[in-house]
């Protein structure tokens, strides 16, 4: 349902005064009965009509709000932000409940947060501490924060309130939800992940799933910061992107896969042509030749879907420098190999498994997935030749992500794809017999191990020398003059 849908509706209800009220008063007595929300919340008649009188007022102007250019965007929305408190305001103090100041303040921000937002949910999308909401069902909301899930007092008023924020987040990018169509994958404005599911399939509720993303995307400094890597990983793993190796970063749910992609793609030089693929706009480039294709879903008939496939296919036609697709999950496995086995050097993606030779397992499945009639070894062949590194990144049980290798794709060796560590973090034997919670795992450090694909790096002009891999050379000051200030390097010719 569109605003302006919304806007008729509402602006029909308020049209019939008696019959909003009676509504409104069956509506409050039935949530008193079944949920206790009414008791929970004393002012939810009030919060409804205030709702309704501000959309018959402000609703016309709200909708050609949600229309503006992106560029006029920010300035119509502080101009409807202004505009929605003082009906708001006006509108509660000719009403006769008394409220004290402070009543009254929450009130105004609940009620604009409602119109203008998305709802109880919206000051947690505002704190940049939470990384994640979770809407059980009307009545029940979690979030993370620092890696911890909590619960919260926030609710909204009822299923339908939980429907229409729904529909308002799904509505922005053009995607639809409704029993033809229960669940969806979406994105808010800032890019943050949506998906909703709802009755028929949601048993108890609507349920949706929100995982932010920074409004500052996070830098290689900030990993480094966070213990998510060492430095020396850190300026290895740069170097590689800008060497123009084939990275997947393999993970669970929740590792960091997408955060640690976006952060690896800030090493592409920025005279490439980057195309990137997904199923909601996520990554955050900085660079400024940058093309973002998003995928389609079909429509009410069954028609227009337009698969991630299908955009890989597209993007070999684009005269693309770097490739990089948000996750492969399916049949777009084989084309993404292609690109990388066919000169598209450079590329890269994610995937879920739980370690690197999970990792090449799962690829071998997902080439299946495409109905690709091939023997296995030449499935194998074809990844072995595609990808150069894989990076593993892990959740541990203290909510903290960790890239735990970051290993090299050798050859065949008989019916197995090679695979040597060239960092790895290890258990920390020692924090743990000492009954350490803080160390659950051990610093990143390599093994010594000099990967194959230094003559690659060396054709891409990126030099390694040899003597940072026995940990005698750091990068910042190699002695050959390859690398400058700060792990920056030169390039040939």
């Amino acid at each position: 349902m569109s605003l302006q849908q919304r806007l008729q509706t509402l602006q029909a209800d308020t049209s019939n005064a008696s019959t909003t009220g009676a509504t409104s008063s069956t509506m409050g007595s039935h949530a008193g009965h079944d949920d206790g929300d009414e008791a929970n919340d004393p002012f939810v008649e009030l919060k409804t009509k205030v709702h309704k009188a501000v959309i018959h007022k402000v609703g016309p102007a709200l909708f050609r709000s949600e229309r503006q250019q992106p560029g006029n965007a920010e300035s119509a929305r502080e101009e409807m932000v202004e505009a929605v408190n003082e009906a708001v305001a006006s509108i509660i103090e000719g009403d006769s409940t008394p409220l004290t100041r402070l009543e009254r303040a929450q009130l105004i921000s609940e009620i604009t947060d409602d119109i203008l937002g998305y709802g109880p949910i919206d000051p947690f999308l505002r704190d940049e501490t939470v990384t994640e909401v979770m809407v059980n069902d009307h009545r029940t909301v979690y979030i993370e924060r620092k890696g911890k899930i909590t619960l919260t007092n926030a609710r909204f008023v009822d299923e339908q309130h939980l429907e229409r924020i729904i529909d308002k987040i799904v509505s922005q990018i053009g995607r639809r939800i409704d029993e033809s169509s229960p669940m969806v994958d979406a994105r808010l404005p800032d890019g943050s992940r949506v998906n909703a599911i709802i009755p028929p399939l949601a048993v108890r509720g609507s349920a949706l799933t929100i995982r932010k993303f920074r409004k500052d995307p996070l830098k290689m400094e900030d990993l480094i910061k966070f213990g998510t890597l060492s430095p020396k990983a850190g300026q290895f793993l740069e170097l590689c992107v800008k060497g123009a190796l084939n990275v997947v970063i393999s993970g669970g749910t929740g590792s960091g896969k997408t955060t640690t992609l976006n952060v690896l793609s800030g090493a592409i030089p920025p005279d490439a042509r980057i195309i990137t693929v997904e199923d909601a706009a996520e990554l955050q480039l900085k660079q400024e030749h940058v093309i973002t294709l998003e995928s389609r879903p079909a429509n009410i008939e069954g028609k227009g879907q337009v698969a991630i496939r299908d955009l890989v296919r597209n993007t070999l036609r684009m005269r693309p420098d770097r490739i990089v697709v948000g996750e492969c999950r399916g049949p777009e496995t084989v084309d993404m190999l292609q690109a990388m086995n066919t000169g598209h050097d450079g590329s890269m993606t994610t995937i879920h498994a739980n370690n690197p030779r999970e990792a090449l397992s799962r690829v071998e499945t997902l080439v299946l997935t495409a109905g690709v009639d091939l023997p296995l070894r030449a499935i194998r062949e074809q990844a072995a030749g595609a990808i150069d590194l894989i990076v593993q990144v892990s959740r541990l049980v203290d909510g903290s992500r960790r890239i735990t290798h970051i290993t090299e794709v050798g050859k065949m060796e008989g019916e197995t794809i090679t695979l040597q560590d060239i960092f790895i973090a290890k258990p920390d034997d020692e924090g743990a017999e000492r009954g350490a919670t803080s160390r659950l795992i051990g610093p990143l450090t390599m093994t010594g191990i000099k990967p194959g694909f230094l003559d690659k790096l060396a054709q891409n002009g990126v030099t390694i020398p040899v003597s940072f891999f026995s940990g005698e050379e750091d990068l910042r000051g190699s002695a050959n003059g390859s690398f400058g200030a700060g792990g920056s390097i030169r390039r040939a010719g």
